[in-house]
Order: structure tokens, then sequence, then C-alpha cells
């Protein structure tokens, strides 16, 4: 097909969507029945391009590797889904606009606690964001038929489009509750093409452009070649690991807490979501496998990338309407997580990171202390071009050699570091900002090392015997058999060991500080967190040393004032002796 006519059908949809995203900004989210179907679609996000076109490459690799992905969120969201209801109640009567916010405001609003999960998540999404490039650029290529361009061209193309439709749709001002209805509805209607569309290609390539269902998994069954992609091998390590990751996903992808949490407005919205949402996931990789088992057959050894599957498939078999469609449901996929992720990213760097610190500048612009919303904004629309042209970096130095699902699991395993300070934080009262602090940092920088140095060695950035034979050649560092625990696929011995080691330094962190009265005032409000009660529903019981107390008053009184008044205090008999009738107000 040729590209204008991609490109102008690409214009249209998204001058669609824009049109939807100004008309939800008038009229607000829609109320009543329809609101929790609307919650629902926009959780929807989660399938991102990963879905559209890296499943089928999964599965043409790795057979029902691909349903973890989704198994995880369907027994987070469909069974505990009471821990996002507690989650979404906390946040809100904390006034919390990012998922930094609230592991911050959680441990006594440690702005220290805030700007680590903002660091680590912008560095562990940025090459989930350059994933997303990738597809685009590379289902484009297949559909007109040029070669994909990741040095430049193509890829600059989308990143610049994906940078002004991000700060059309989401940058536009600064709102003080980071509510965004009018791109909610447009998140909603992109996740209800990209099922159609699949759907519809998934079967028009099943039923109509193959010979059906039934004869393609008997050939399956009997070409060695084809019978992988049937394996179901649920005995592995690396199956469970996945489930686990995507499970933690589902919460703390930056991205899922804007649109489940920041964004939402009812909690009543949560019961009905938690079967229409799995329902949504079941129906989108409905075709997932024949699609794959018909691109391997039609293509055999020597075919296109199997990521490609959804686009390349239907145009080689003469339907390029229906590689457009997967174009654009694609398009839909990889749009709609940019944005929600880039804004998501861009309002943590601004709040938890920039902001933090030009407070702190003995002497501020004046721009700043005039108006500080345009500067503000400014911060935000600069950090999204930032992180888009760091994603297409990444895509380019890195991401170009690995398949769609390799990339994005890498961003799993690194906010999955947020879930022990997140979810411990809701349940655990001795919890404190130094075992927050020390999880988190342990966790990311196993992370580091066993999957991000691996990759950069095996895409010749690093020695590749770092990989073979560890540094300095001492096999107990190894990446990915660290101080010798082998045997273990990468995936597996990446969560054992960063998620692992996460949870004990988080535990032993806590238990061996001392939380401060604002930690411990945090640690009730989170804790005790009750339907219809912003705050706990029973007093918090517990000692307070009197050094915490003196140093909260010094906060509001001043030094002098709140010693005199503690000695004051203290000294219960001449105190009550000084006691005289109120006189006149």
């Amino acid at each position: 097909m040729q590209s204008w006519i991609v490109v102008t059908v690409a214009l249209v949809y998204v001058g669609l969507l824009f049109a939807i995203a100004w008309r939800g900004d008038r009229v607000g989210l829609r109320a009543g029945r329809k609101a929790p179907i609307l919650y629902s679609l926009s959780l929807g996000i989660y399938c991102s391009s990963w879905t559209f076109y890296g499943s089928v490459g999964r599965a043409a690799s790795s057979g029902f590797d691909f349903v973890p992905i989704y198994l995880g969120p369907i027994i987070v969201i469909g069974l505990c889904w009471p821990v996002l209801a507690k989650i979404v109640r906390v946040a809100k009567a904390q006034n919390t606009v990012s998922i930094a916010d609230f592991i911050g405001s959680r441990y006594g609003k440690s702005q220290a606690v805030a700007a680590f999960v903002a660091l680590v998540a912008v560095i562990g999404i940025t090459p989930y964001i350059g994933l997303q490039l990738k597809a685009v650029t590379s289902s484009f290529a297949a559909l007109t038929g040029t070669a994909p361009s990741f040095f430049g061209g193509t890829a600059m193309v989308v990143t610049g489009f994906m940078a002004v439709f991000t700060i059309l749709f989401g940058l536009r001002n600064i709102t003080a509750s980071e509510h965004h209805p009018g791109l909610m509805n447009a998140i909603a209607f992109e996740s209800l093409v990209k099922l159609v569309a699949f759907l519809v290609v998934g079967a028009a390539v099943t039923f109509v452009l193959s010979p059906g269902p039934r004869e393609m998994f008997e050939q399956a069954r009997a070409d060695p070649g084809l019978a992988h992609v049937l394996d179901l091998n649920l005995g592995r390590p690396e199956w469970w690991s996945m489930t686990l990751l995507a499970g933690l996903a589902i919460l703390c992808l930056p991205r899922q807490f804007h649109v489940a949490v920041v964004e939402n407005t009812s909690e009543a919205a949560l019961p009905k979501a938690a079967w229409l949402f799995p329902l949504y996931l079941v129906a989108i990789n409905l075709f997932v496998v024949p699609v794959a088992l018909a691109g391997l057959t039609h293509f055999g050894s020597n075919g296109p990338d199997a990521d490609t599957f959804v686009v390349s498939l239907p145009v080689d078999l003469g339907a390029s309407g229906l590689g457009l469609l997967a174009f654009i449901g694609g398009l839909s996929a990889a749009t709609a997580m940019v944005i929600v992720a880039a804004v998501a990213l861009s309002t943590m760097v601004s709040n938890d990171l920039v902001m933090p610190l030009l407070l702190r500048l003995p002497a501020q612009p004046v721009a700043w202390l005039q108006d500080r919303a345009p500067v503000l904004l400014g911060i935000r629309r600069l950090a999204v071009i930032v992180i888009l042209l760091l994603a297409n970096g990444y895509n380019i130095l890195v991401g170009s050699a690995y398949p769609l699902s390799s990339t994005g699991i890498l961003a799993f395993v690194a906010v999955a570091q947020f879930a022990p300070a997140m979810l411990g934080g809701l349940y655990w009262r001795r919890g404190n900002r130094t075992g927050a602090l020390a999880g988190i940092g342990a966790g990311f920088l196993l992370w580091g090392y066993t999957q991000i140095l691996p990759t950069f060695a095996e895409a010749g950035l690093l020695a590749p015997g770092l990989v073979e034979h560890g540094p300095w050649n001492l096999d107990w560092l190894r990446p990915y058999s660290l101080f010798g625990l082998a045997g273990l696929d990468p995936l597996s011995h990446a969560v054992l060991w960063s998620l692992g080691t996460n949870c004990i330094c988080y535990v032993i962190g806590s238990l061996v500080t001392r939380a401060s009265v604002v930690e411990q005032r945090q640690a009730a409000v989170f804790v005790a967190a009750v339907a219809d009660a912003p705050y706990p529903a029973v007093p918090f019981e517990g000692q307070t040393p009197l050094a915490d107390l003196v140093g909260l008053a010094e906060t509001y009184l001043g030094g002098d004032r709140a010693l005199e008044a503690f000695r004051h205090h203290l000294d219960l008999p001449a105190l009550a002796a000084r006691k005289q009738p109120a006189q006149g107000g």
C-alpha cells in the first residue's frame, strides 16, 4: 500500500481522536451506567503494541508463553480488586497524582522516596516507550513494503508525531486534580478500536484466509516445526515469574496507576471492572495462536519478523485493507500507551525531580515567582520530548535487536520494584522510609545488573565476555547466574534476585530503624483506610518519643516557642497554678 494512503488514514484517525478528547474535556466523563464501561476500556491501555504485535511474535516462538502476561492482571483485577479500591481510596484522601507521589506520601511525605521512584520509573519505562516506536515503525514498513528505518527517517517522524500528540492530548494545561476527562474518553475509544481491529483481522485470517482453526491445529500437531506453538508447559519457573510480574505491573506501571487511580472518579466502577477488564483481555487474545500458526505456515522459516504477522500476513495474502485496519489498531495500542506513560512520567519529573530543585534555588527565576503554571507546563512538555528521544535512542542502540516481548519484560521487572514498598505500606505499619529506599534501591541495582547489563553486552555496547564469564572473569558475578545461582531462566533469575532482595531489604530496613512521627501518622492513614473514611477508622496507638513531638511542634511554632510550650506543659503543677480565666477572647 502506498505510504501517502497510510499516512492520510492515520492522520484522519488522529483527528477523530482529538475531536473525542476535545469534546470529552468540554462535557467531562460520562456518569451513570456507562462509567464502569469507560473505566474498564481505559484500563485496556495495558494492551500496548506488545499485545497487538508482540503476543503473536511470542506465540510464534514460544507457544502459550504469552498467556502469563494477561493471567496476572486477570487474577489481580478480577479477584483482588479490593486492593485497587484501597489504593484509590487512599490516593484520593492524600491527593496524590502519580505513583511516586503515592509511595512518597506513605513514607512521611518523603521527597527523597518520591524522587527515587520517579527516577526508577523514567529509567525503567523508557525502553518500553521505545518498544512502541519500534512497533509503529515496523508495522508501517510491513504495510508499505519499505525497509524499517530505526536510525532516522520513519522512526524520527514517529517520535515527533508521538511527542506532538502527547502534548496536545495530555499537556494542554495544568490541573490541580490531574484529571483529563477528554484524554480518558479518547483512550477508551482507542481500546475499543484495537480490540475490534484485532478480532476482525484475527477472524479473517483464521476463517477466511486460512483453512480454519481445526485444520491449523491438526497441522501444527503433525509438523515438528510448528508443534512448539501449542506448547503449554506450566511447570517452568518462567511461566509463573511472568504471571507474578504482570500481576504487579497492572498496579505499578505508571500509566496503569494514572488510569486506574489518578483518573478514577468513582470507586463504584471497580466491581464491574473486575469482570469487564478480564473479559477484554480474554477477547483480545482469542486469535493470537491462530494468527501465529497461519503466519508460520504461510511464510515458513524465511518470513518477516513474527511481531509483524498481524499486518504482513493479510498484506501478503492480498487483503491490504485488513492490513491497514491492523495498522490502525496497532497505532491505537502504541499511541495510547505512549501518551499516558509520557504524561505520567512528565508529571513525576516535574513534581518530584525538577520542581524541588527550583524551590531550593537561592535566587529563583522571576517568571517562576510570578506565575508557576506556565513554567511547570513547559517543564512537562520538555520532559515528554526528552523521554521520547531517549526511548528512540535506546531503540536504535539496543531495542532493534530484540523482539517486542523481551523489551516489555525489562519494564515489568523494573516497576515491580515498587510493589514491596507500595503494597507493604498499605498493610504493614512498621514499613518506613529507610526500608522503602533500601528495598527499591537494592532491587533497582540488581535489575540493572541482571537484565540491562546483559542487553547492552549482547547488543555489542559492552564486552560479550561480561555475560559469559562475569566481570574480571569472576564466574560468581555472571549476570545470569549471580553468586552461583544457576539453572534458572534469565527472567526468573532476575526476578528472584531483584524482587527477593528488595523485599528482604524493605523488611530489615524497616525493623532496624525507627519511623518519624509523620511516617507513623501516614502509616496509620494508609493501613487503616476503609470505605467512606479517608482517615483511619481507629486512632493510632503507639509510643512517640518526646523529641519527635518537639520536632513536629517546631515546624509550626519555631524552636524557642515549641520548647517553651513543652516546658510549661510538662511542669503540670506550675502550669495548673498559672491557669487564669479567659479574658475577653
